[in-house]
């Protein structure tokens, strides 16, 4: 007579077998490319130090790296340092918030009605590409050198970058399911929230997060060539003096802003969007 093992049968085929193998290479996935990351800024730190030591470059203009970080941290000491980063943050963040208000409202609106999208495509093309910067002048004639300057060019440069993915969003609903929405009497709130806006709502974290990006480099530029206070007007006083380390120590805390950035916009589309299929497939791969 056979005897039954009472010990539980594992298979390879059960879905916990998968879903631990998928974790773990997820994990492992995460891990190579910190490595990867940290050898590459190794790699380029390296090649910064190297190009002054061999006289490539001269260090007068082009500091060694190990100055211009020690600069940095010297800088992180001062209180002041710390009021400039929050004066970029603060015009670059309000900037953000009011063109992503703005982008999506009228968006969505001319999304939604086919005349409106039609009469306003010719005008839509005739704005787009005209670069921020290019409203300088206007904005100093109008505001002066204050904040509110920045802000336009920061505004009209964001406005662009959501306010096209929302087009984009909108008009990708699919007919059948609107036509079906209409058939069961939805109303037009209803079907904007149960319809539109799941549709629309990737379109518009791409565009907040490419805008995000935008924004910063507005917010510098301003800074640069208005002279409103932040870290851009810091690189500016800093060249005029001729201190370069200092120069380099804020164009460094400028690129880290933007990494920072960037990531946390990634974060925020990655659990906005879990329930997408984009951020499923990529968990799964």
């Amino acid at each position: 007579m056979a005897v039954v093992s009472a010990t539980p049968f594992t298979s390879t085929n059960s879905p916990a077998g998968p879903s631990r193998r998928s974790r773990n290479r997820r994990r492992m996935r995460s891990a190579r490319k910190v490595i990867l990351g940290f050898a590459g800024l190794l790699g380029f730190l390296a090649t910064w130090q190297l190009l002054p030591a061999l006289g490539i470059v001269n260090p007068l203009y082009v500091p060694y790296a190990t100055q211009v970080l020690a600069q940095l941290a010297a800088e992180t000491t001062d209180l002041e340092f710390w009021r400039n980063i929050g004066r970029t943050l603060t015009s670059w963040g309000l900037g953000l918030l009011i063109a992503t208000v703005l982008a999506v409202f009228f968006g969505v609106i001319i999304g939604l009605v086919p005349f409106l999208r039609r009469a306003t495509h010719t005008t839509i093309e005739f704005l787009r590409p005209i670069p921020s910067v290019a409203l300088i002048p206007l904005a100093i004639l109008l505001f002066g050198f204050q904040i509110q300057a920045a802000l336009l060019i920061i505004v009209y440069a964001s406005f662009w970058q959501v306010f096209v993915q929302v087009l984009y969003g909108v008009a990708d609903v699919d007919t059948v399911a609107r036509d079906t929405a209409r058939s069961f009497g939805l109303s037009r709130a209803s079907r904007f929230r149960y319809l539109v806006l799941p549709t629309a709502l990737p379109y518009i974290m791409t565009g907040v997060r490419l805008a995000a990006a935008v924004a910063l480099i507005l917010a510098v530029t301003a800074e640069l060539v208005m002279g409103i206070p932040g870290i851009g007007r810091q690189i500016v006083f800093a060249q005029s003096a001729g201190d370069w380390p200092t120069v380099y120590a804020y164009v460094v805390v400028a690129g880290l802003l933007g990494l920072l950035v960037n990531m946390a916009f990634r974060l925020i589309e990655r659990r906005a969007l879990s329930w997408h299929q984009s951020v499923r497939g990529e968990e799964l791969v």
